[in-house]
């Protein structure tokens, strides 16, 4: 057509998980909570005045921003509010590369990174994770943004705190800490924030707290940073009913933390059962598992055929896994009951 920039017109675009539109399946392709959200959500919803709906939203998301200091033990100003972690991702890329600005990170990772670097027409230096040498690797990109995904997607594994912060104290740009996974993780990097003033932590509500599909996700940081990004958000990235259930679910830490717990105990009950059928998983920290088998896109195939979704990925390293979410008790039975089918 010739209308797009050429960037746009060569980009392939992220591509999401498969969400099959019956419900009669077992969906754990794509990393939700298998568990409802908190009670006090619904309640918030259900309690919603439509005056409210009439109004624009609140600019910073100023209710959710004073509960969720209290729970983390930030200030108010060190919160940014936005639509889902991928609109934090979209900010921090627009904040801060362009054609002249690079932005590394290490793979395999998250693949929307590679796609917000086209769409803002940035270089990408990826490093591999194996080389011995990524951290240092990592600081001799000199990038305008450095990310990483901790815990990491799709491996489930997660990088120690200190070395974090050591690579924070190395990079000469901003280090954005991606920690979507990180409810479900044994450590996190938020001490970071107070450490270093070149570190922005990414946080979502779809996961722990079993909010996907409203789309809630926020950053913390030094209040500069925080400031620095609020010039680049929408004017109101997140509606008022989205900022309500998000404010009432991290209110209730109580539900989290028990719903948090269940899947974490499942996600042990369920690798144990892949091992017995002979799939290779390594430790996870996140909600998922990533399950080693030499035919697994077949597997993948005869899964999807049977009404359990799982995610495959066709490229060279990831050709021989399967990303497993941790459903409820009923949905890993019936997953690991329809592998020794399978299998057998």
């Amino acid at each position: 057509m010739g209308y797009f920039r050429e960037n746009i017109e060569r980009l392939q675009g992220y591509v999401p998980g498969y969400q099959p539109g019956d419900a009669d399946v077992v969906k754990i392709n794509t990393n939700e909570n298998p568990y409802p959200p908190s009670p006090k959500v619904l309640e918030a919803i259900r309690g919603f005045s439509p005056e409210f709906l009439r109004k624009y939203p609140q600019p910073l998301a100023d209710s959710f921003r004073e509960a969720a200091c209290k729970v983390l033990g930030v200030g108010s100003g060190n919160i940014i509010c936005t639509n889902g972690g991928d609109d934090l991702l979209t900010i921090c890329f627009r904040a801060f590369c362009d054609e002249g600005r690079t932005v590394a990170y290490p793979i395999e990772t998250y693949s929307l990174y590679e796609v917000l670097a086209e769409l803002q027409n940035c270089k990408a230096v990826e490093i591999p994770f194996g080389n011995d040498n990524w951290i240092d690797d990592l600081v001799k990109a000199k990038s305008a943004l450095t990310i990483i995904c901790n815990p990491n997607a799709p491996t489930s594994t997660r990088v120690e705190t200190d070395v974090i912060g050591e690579l924070a104290d190395k990079l000469s740009g901003v280090l954005l800490i991606d920690e979507a996974y990180v409810d479900f993780a044994e450590d996190n990097c938020l001490r970071l924030v107070e450490k270093y003033d070149n570190v922005i932590i990414l946080r979502s509500m779809s996961k722990g707290y079993s909010l996907a599909g409203l789309r809630f996700g926020f950053g913390i940081a030094n209040a500069e940073l925080i400031a620095g990004l609020m010039k680049v958000k929408d004017s109101y990235n997140v509606d008022a009913i989205a900022i309500a259930a998000a404010t009432a679910a991290i209110k209730d830490q109580k539900y989290f933390k028990s719903n948090v717990a269940k899947v974490k105990s499942e996600r042990e009950r369920l690798k144990t059962e892949l091992e017995k059928l002979g799939l290779e998983v390594g430790k996870s920290e996140t909600n998922f598992l990533l399950a080693k088998y030499s035919e697994s896109g077949t597997l993948y195939e005869k899964l999807a055929e049977r009404g359990i979704y799982v995610r495959f990925w066709n490229t060279s390293s990831l050709s021989d896994k399967l990303r497993i979410t941790v459903g409820t008790k009923e949905d890993n039975d019936k997953l690991v009951t329809t592998l020794k089918e399978i299998l057998s």
